[in-house]
């Protein structure tokens, strides 16, 4: 069996979706309460494929408390369905207005790309996976996938699209297989809206904001 390896950014997956529920008024919303396990399943072949890790790098709103508690929620039941999280930060930061041409402060999400960097390549050392799925449209990432593939020439490395989103053209052509999550996978893996343990208790409860239309 090929040995596979997840890694997710957490922020590409959900901003390509939230751009796109709001172009659409709020009809893909939804799509946020998708179970990245199953998702990445989508790309495999069972009877070849064995999925040993799914990391989803993220980080909490702690400014917007209504959205933190959505988040945590989100990754809650991710963590209920194996995945595994990898914390950043956000920081703040000048910006610049261009129609009141002046500056203010805004929060930036920190860490994640040097984080799947990290991950990516000490996982490759230690021979977690002969394959890699890396979720994401950041060309930072360029440079670790350029090591990966040569420091490890046989293991392979798949990038993966984020929806609703052109595909990075740099880490396409870096990457041995590619591929790009369309809506129709988003809506084969989404989660229930709940999850009873076996104890009685409840595992997690989706946010409201997420249920799927009428």
């Amino acid at each position: 069996m090929i040995k596979v390896a997840c890694y997710i950014d957490g922020f590409n997956i959900y901003h390509a979706i939230d751009d796109a529920n709001r172009a659409q008024r709020g009809a893909l919303n939804h799509l946020k309460w998708v179970n990245l396990s199953l998702l990445m399943k989508e790309f495999t072949d069972p009877n070849h494929h064995e999925v040993v890790a799914v990391k989803y790098f993220t980080a909490y709103p702690s400014w917007k408390p209504d959205r933190e508690v959505r988040h945590r929620e989100y990754v809650k039941a991710l963590k209920h369905y194996g995945v595994q999280e990898i914390l950043g930060q956000f920081k703040s930061k000048d910006a610049y207005c261009k129609l009141c041409k002046g500056t203010y402060r805004a929060m930036e999400e920190k860490e994640s790309d040097v984080n799947i960097a990290m991950h990516l390549i000490a996982d490759a050392f230690q021979s977690i996976f002969d394959q890699a799925f890396l979720v994401t449209n950041d060309s930072d990432l360029l440079g670790p996938v350029r090591m990966v593939r040569e420091l490890f020439p046989k293991k392979r490395l798949k990038i993966i699209s984020p929806p609703y989103r052109r595909h990075s053209k740099e880490l396409w052509a870096a990457a041995t297989h590619r591929a790009k999550i369309l809506q129709e996978h988003l809506e084969r893996c989404l989660m229930p809206a709940t999850e009873i343990l076996a104890d009685g208790s409840e595992g997690f409860r989706r946010p409201v904001e997420y249920d799927p239309p009428a």
